[in-house]
């Protein structure tokens, strides 16, 4: 299999610039609180930063796009300009993150190949989406990057690792930064690996899309496997494999090879890493009939049961009440899909709105209101996402959430995609 994860030139602030400035919080967090990113504008002020180079979507219904997307542009051109950049040429940067928690998440930043990426619900890429996209959401997206002369990921795409192979590979290298993340961000410290290092990386990550490994692990029986599953960021790297696929069409065979285009920065973790959580997020349906709910929802998950060997348990609630069902034979993620289905069908019927709540008490409290009714779907196993990915295809939106909102990705390293 080709090299699905590489090293690059790996753009980083040069001496003199604040990274505690230069460093913020992915774009599509904290969407409902503005007032999060008007404390960070004022923090930030005239200080280089990568809160000049994106466009919080807390302001997208308050900005004009289009004037800020030209804005963003010409900063990225004046940064490059300015000299303010330093390259880690041919690199990855082994990432420490410490999160407010106390936890320390391993990352390693490089490149994926698009070329072994496709979102689409049939792929059978060995770099896989985890849950559906909304193909909607994309042409924005694809504007921009069209236009822009750099690229800033927060994306996290995950390896199934449980013998840590590849970070066990990481050896040890030079530092590149070591600082404070703002707004609760908690720390974070970087080192880059090149040369022969790289070669230990990419080896380690080779050896987790050998054959024999693949059908023992997962047992695929003619399935496609899933060596890489993107965690966080499916849109933007979907944007990028949109692109790429725009600019391809206009190469030669041996411009494609090393266009900078065909290549998303990443950061790569492994799901087996303690710092990773995985936390459900739950169905509650509001100004419903709700006293129908029991009896329909128990009716429906009582005859389902799939040919698989799992076990998983559902909790219902309305009006106080709680019960607890367990259904056999389903991967977590076809459990999702129906109970999803359910809400919506039953929402079709019995009218009322779906809302998807991350909190267990939150969700009981909700759903024991008047009018209201709530499924509490279980915590996924972190062995289950790969095996349910290839056995069940992506799950569905609002399936699953990984931490709160201040331990997502920060923006810190950049890439030339021009």
């Amino acid at each position: 299999m080709d090299r699905l994860f590489i090293p690059g030139d790996i753009l980083l602030p040069g001496k003199g610039i604040d990274m505690e400035l230069w460093s913020v919080i992915a774009c599509d967090q904290y969407t409902s609180q503005p007032e999060y990113w008007d404390e960070a504008d004022k923090k930030v002020g005239d200080a280089p930063s990568t809160l000049r180079l994106i466009l919080p979507e807390a302001y997208l219904e308050l900005k004009d796009t289009a004037a800020e997307t030209e804005k963003i542009n010409r900063m990225m051109e004046k940064y490059l300009e300015d000299g303010i950049f330093r390259t880690a040429e041919n690199s990855f940067i082994y990432v420490e993150r410490k999160l407010k928690s106390g936890d320390i998440r391993h990352g390693l930043v490089g490149m994926i190949d698009l070329e072994a990426y496709d979102y689409r619900a049939d792929s059978i890429s060995p770099v896989h989406a985890t849950e559906g996209t909304v193909e909607s959401r994309l042409p924005p997206r694809v504007k921009i990057r069209e236009g822009a002369c750099l690229e800033l990921p927060h994306i996290v795409v995950f390896i199934d690792d449980p013998e840590n192979r590849v970070f066990g590979a990481a050896g040890e290298g030079e530092s590149l930064y070591d600082f404070e993340l703002m707004g609760e961000g908690g720390h974070i410290a970087g080192r880059r690996i090149y040369g022969k290092e790289t070669e230990k990386i990419e080896n380690a990550l080779a050896s987790l899309a050998e054959p024999d490994y693949l059908e023992k692990r997962y047992e695929l029986k003619g399935r496609a496997p899933v060596i890489i599953a993107v965690g966080d960021g499916n849109h933007s790297l979907a944007t990028a494999r949109l692109c790429w696929e725009k600019i391809k069409e206009n190469l030669s065979d041996e411009e494609r090879k090393s266009h900078p285009a065909r290549f998303s920065l990443v950061e790569l973790v492994n799901i087996h890493d303690p710092s990773i959580k995985f936390e459900p997020i739950h169905r509650v349906i509001f100004d419903t009939d709700a006293e129908k709910f029991f009896e329909e929802a128990e009716k429906f998950f009582a005859n389902i049961c799939g040919g698989g060997k799992s076990r998983h348990k559902i909790t219902l609630a309305c009006s106080g009440r709680t019960k607890e069902i367990f259904v056999e034979g389903l991967t977590i993620g076809s459990l999702i899909s129906v109970s999803q289905q359910f809400c919506t069908d039953y929402i079709k019927v019995r009218g009322g709105r779906l809302d998807y709540i991350h909190d267990d008490e939150t969700a009981l409290e909700l759903a024991g209101r008047k009018n209201c009714a709530g499924l509490l779907l279980p915590a996924m196993d972190k062995n289950e996402l790969f095996p349910s990915i290839i056995k069940s295809g992506v799950f569905p939106a609002k399936s699953f959430s990984i931490g709160p909102a201040r331990d997502k990705r920060y923006y810190l390293e950049c890439r030339k995609i021009k």
